[in-house]
């Protein structure tokens, strides 16, 4: 793994241990059958999973990493697809922009998807190259002089 590989999936493991870590402390908190304030099953069934899928994806990234980083692009993004669309379904109108600036959990999510999407190439470039370097035919011709 290229050193640069290693520190981005190193962030991006820290942020999925956290997200983990935080989803269990929620669930500690509340218990295993928490309907999250009211959300459907499907949602707090959802949440519940990270628990488990965030580290597991982290751990990817590291142990598989060509399943772990487009693991962690689909963790990351559904997250945030799932969050903004209850969020947008539960503001009145013109309200959705305002709360989503003020809130530091979805503005962190957001983020880390942006840096996820920034970074993607250069995570996966190690990953290419072994591809490559599996697909390449080596011959050693003597040389004619």
């Amino acid at each position: 793994m290229e050193r640069r590989d290693r520190i981005i999936r190193s962030i991006w493991a820290a942020c999925l241990f956290l997200a983990g870590i935080n989803h269990a402390r929620i669930l500690l908190q509340h218990g295993l059958f928490w309907d999250y304030h009211g959300a459907s099953l499907a949602s707090a069934v959802y949440w519940s999973s990270l628990t488990v899928i965030d580290p597991l994806v982290a751990v990817l990234l590291f142990v598989r990493p060509k399943i772990g980083v487009p693991a962690t692009v689909a963790v990351i993004t559904t997250n945030v697809a799932h969050n903004l669309a209850l969020t947008a379904l539960n503001m009145r109108d013109g309200t959705l922009l305002r709360y989503v600036i003020s809130s530091p959990q979805l503005m962190s999510q957001i983020g880390f998807l942006l840096f996820v999407i920034a970074t993607q190439r250069m995570a996966q470039s190690d990953v290419r190259k072994v591809n490559v370097v599996g697909t390449v035919k080596i011959t050693n011709k003597p040389s004619q002089m």
